[in-house]
């Protein structure tokens, strides 16, 4: 396909040291490709310590050569911007071809660390996988995956994580006209189930295999070269899910989207679209619009994850063995593995959330917290504060869980009496410090992520956005000035609440 002619770069553009393995080994797996002008680019928000983090300069960004490069205006020396092939199942639909419609990948950098990240741009304009899309992102969905990205971040998740917001100048037209925006998101990768399922599909079997070895040198660079390394690479895959869901569930958060092109091969949170947490914990809260069936209601989150990854087992099939019978035993018994691994991620989850890390497991822990949990359940209680306020119970305060359970506060007695005896051993105040390290008091929550971007589109004022983001760098801290973002929104609130994907 023919591509458009990159535009030129203004004197002293901030300097990427740009190393694009993508681009310059997957020959067949992309378009170069180059994000589209902007008319009036401006800087919204700048993630000053992740620049730090890949040994970018703050300062360059937010020059106005900066935000010509984060707005799509300019590429900056050593980019290789492509949008990127893949496909997905969609709500449990096949799509062959989805692809980076509104995404530009401008190139990766060694951070500080020595790891590999991906600079890209999310509404960078009109890509050859646009499928008649604008290419475009609006301000409010860009500024909602700030701020959820950073809460995941903060809450030790791990998640892409946004490094720019740039509006452009230019409108957006959904159901209404919006102010349009470009995100620069930085990930350990932007490989998805879907990237291997789009090669799989077509029957390109060696290009299939160049992706899957790339992922491994990439991911798992100790399977490189190795016989039978693609199902290790299953394996593996299934292991980081198991563990990042476990961590969501542990949290409340609702994904919304858990379409295979919206999981990563990473393991790293990916997509903030229609995301949203728990308010009461219900297993069968669904935020999004676009989920009408409820199939990406928080508690399906861990059948869904395994039902993806089965996905991948079929992409890599071919290069599991060149027998199909022993390649599909084989995958299937690295999928039928991930309930007892994914379990194991959640009992590790709940132990610590309930303060017992540091003891000797018992095999009583699983019913402690699935009982616990339909305590939460039955009585409606706040999922985040719920599990919070086990705290100031371990530290001998019970009062505050109790209002938690409003016209039925003993109803917790018998099991806080079952919770005691199990911890009898541990000193009250490490108890309670080991419980509110575990359990956020400060979440994104749904009402204030609203009201934020509200104040930002409607009325150019980051005031409650930068004040949401400050408490959300501190999850854990309960500090009176914070005291009205750790609150529930209203009921009524909640169930009229409903999330957008914001394409």
């Amino acid at each position: 396909m023919p591509t458009t002619t990159a535009p030129a770069a203004p004197a002293a553009a901030p300097h990427f040291g740009f190393d694009n393995s993508y681009a310059r080994e997957l020959e067949g797996a992309y378009i170069a490709w180059q994000p589209s002008p902007v008319p009036a680019p401006k800087l919204v928000w700048l993630n000053r310590a992740l620049a730090g983090e890949l040994g970018l300069d703050a300062a360059a960004l937010a020059s106005p050569a900066g935000v010509a490069v984060l707005a799509g205006n300019a590429v900056p020396e050593g980019a290789a911007p492509i949008a990127q092939a893949y496909a997905g199942h969609q709500f449990g639909g096949f799509s062959p071809q989805l692809g980076d419609g509104r995404a530009i990948l401008l190139g990766e950098v060694i951070d500080r660390l020595g790891r590999r990240r991906d600079i890209a741009f999310k509404g960078s304009g009109r890509t050859p996988f646009s499928r008649g899309g604008d290419g475009k992102a609006a301000l409010g969905p860009v500024l909602r995956e700030v701020i959820v990205g950073e809460a995941m971040h903060a809450l030790g998740i791990p998640t892409t994580r946004a490094l720019a917001a740039v509006a452009t100048g230019e409108p957006v037209f959904r159901d209404s006209v919006l102010p349009g925006a470009v995100l620069t998101r930085v990930a350990a990768s932007h490989l998805r189930v879907g990237t291997l399922e789009f090669f799989a599909a077509r029957g390109q079997t060696e290009l299939l295999r160049r992706v899957a070895d790339y992922a491994i040198a990439r991911h798992d660079p100790d399977l490189a070269g190795r016989d039978g390394r693609h199902l290790a690479l299953l394996r593996a895959v299934c292991a980081r899910q198991a563990a990042l869901v476990a961590r969501w569930m542990g949290v409340g958060f609702i994904h919304g989207v858990m379409n295979t092109d919206n999981t990563t091969i990473s393991g790293e949170t990916i997509d903030y679209g229609p995301c949203a947490f728990l308010e009461a914990h219900d297993p069968a809260t669904v935020f999004s619009s676009i989920d009408q069936l409820g199939r990406y209601a928080y508690g399906n989150q861990p059948r869904i994850v395994q039902w993806n990854l089965a996905r991948l087992a079929e992409a890599l099939l071919p290069l599991i063995d060149a027998d199909p019978a022993r390649a599909a035993q084989q995958a299937n018994e690295a999928i039928d593995a991930f309930p007892a691994m994914y379990r194991a991620q959640w009992l590790a989850v709940l132990r610590a959330k309930l303060g017992l890390d540091d003891a000797a497991p018992d095999e009583a822990d699983q019913a402690l917290a699935d009982d616990w949990l339909q305590l939460l359940r039955t009585h409606r209680v706040d999922h985040t504060l719920g599990w919070r306020r086990l705290a100031d119970a371990a530290a001998g305060r019970e009062a505050p869980l109790r209002a938690l359970f409003g016209a039925e506060p003993a109803a917790v007695d018998p099991w806080l009496v079952r919770w005691r005896a199990r911890a009898a051993a541990a000193d009250p105040a490490a108890w309670a410090g080991r419980i509110a390290a575990a359990n956020p008091i400060v979440i994104a929550r749904n009402h204030r992520v609203e009201e934020a971007l509200a104040a930002a589109v409607e009325h150019d004022d980051l005031g409650p956005m930068l004040r949401l983001l400050a408490a959300l760098e501190r999850p854990f801290d309960e500090r009176a000035e914070d005291a009205d973002l750790a609150q529930p929104a209203s009921a009524d609130f909640s169930a009229g609440y409903r999330t957008f994907c914001g394409t």
